[in-house]
C-alpha cells in the first residue's frame, strides 16, 4: 500500500493549497516566524485545513529535509455534498448517508468505510476540521473500500444535516440520549444516519436539528459500544428493512 504522499516546505505546501489539492493536515515547527509563514498560515485557515505546531524533532523523523512544514495530502479526491446529493437521488437506489461528527480514530474511520462499502451506502460525510485523517492508515484499515464509497468534507456537520433535509433525506442520530429504540425506527426512505465522535458523541448542536434519535440495546453491564460496531449494526437494521 502507498503511503500518503508528503509535500516539504513552505513554498511547496503553498502551492499545493493554491491548487486545491486535497490536504488533510499540515505540521510546522514551533517557535518559526517568517513572512511566508505568516502567508501559509492565511492559506491554512482559509482552506479549513487542519494544522499542528510540532517541535523540530518529531518533523525531523518524517523527513531529513522539511524545512520546518510537511504536509499529508489525501490519497482520494473528495465530492462535493451537492455533487454526492445529486449522483444518489438518481443512482436508482434509495438514497443512505453517513456522518461522522468528528470521529477521531483512523482505524475506526477505516472500519465504518469498510462496512459503509458493504451495506451499499451513498456517501460518507465528515467535517473539515476535528476528524481522523484520511491516510495510509485509513486505506488499509478500509481494505480499498475507502476508494469505493465517495466522501465528502463539510465546514459543519450542521449544514450537511440541514441541506440533506432540504433534499428530503431523513437525517437520523445514533445516541443513547433517546428512549426510542433502533428498531422502532424505518429506515425504507431516503436516510442519514450520525454518528459522533469516540468521547463525546454526537455534538448537541447536531441533535438537536435531526429529525430521529435512535439507541441500540444494550444487555449487559457496560454502557456503549465502540462507533464502528454500533455503526455496523445501525448499517445493517437498515440493509434488513430494504431487502
Amino acid at each position: 500500500m502507498e503511503e500518503t504522499l508528503k509535500i516539504y516546505g513552505v513554498n511547496a505546501v503553498m502551492e499545493a493549497l493554491k491548487a486545491n489539492k486535497s490536504i488533510d493536515r499540515v505540521y510546522i515547527q514551533n517557535n518559526t516566524r517568517s513572512t511566508t509563514i505568516s502567508e501559509l498560515e492565511k492559506l491554512i485557515r482559509l482552506h479549513q485545513i487542519s494544522a499542528s505546531y510540532v517541535p523540530v524533532q518529531k518533523l525531523n523523523k518524517l523527513s531529513a529535509n522539511h524545512q520546518g512544514v510537511i504536509a499529508y495530502v489525501s490519497p482520494i479526491t473528495f465530492y462535493s455534498l451537492e455533487d454526492m446529493v445529486a449522483e444518489a437521488t438518481i443512482s436508482g437506489k434509495t438514497p443512505l448517508f453517513l456522518l461522522l461528527d468528528e470521529l477521531t480514530d483512523v482505524r475506526n474511520f477505516g472500519a465504518i468505510i469498510r462496512t459503509a462499502e458493504c451495506t451499499g451506502v451513498s456517501g460518507i460525510i465528515i467535517q473539515k476540521k476535528g476528524g481522523a485523517p484520511v491516510n495510509s492508515d485509513t486505506v488499509k484499515t478500509s481494505a480499498g473500500a475507502i476508494f469505493k464509497v465517495p466522501i465528502c468534507k463539510v465546514d459543519h456537520i450542521k449544514d450537511a444535516v440541514y441541506y440533506l433535509q432540504g433534499s428530503g433525506i431523513k437525517t437520523i442520530a445514533a445516541t443513547e440520549k433517546t428512549d426510542k429504540n433502533l428498531y422502532d425506527i424505518s429506515f425504507t426512505e431516503p436516510c442519514a444516519i450520525i454518528m459522533g465522535s469516540e468521547g463525546k458523541g454526537i455534538n448537541p448542536s447536531v441533535l438537536k436539528i435531526v429529525d430521529e434519535k435512535a439507541r441500540l440495546p444494550l444487555m449487559g453491564d457496560i454502557g456503549s459500544l465502540n462507533v464502528s460496531v454500533a455503526c455496523g449494526a445501525f448499517l445493517y437494521e437498515v440493509v434488513r428493512q430494504r431487502l
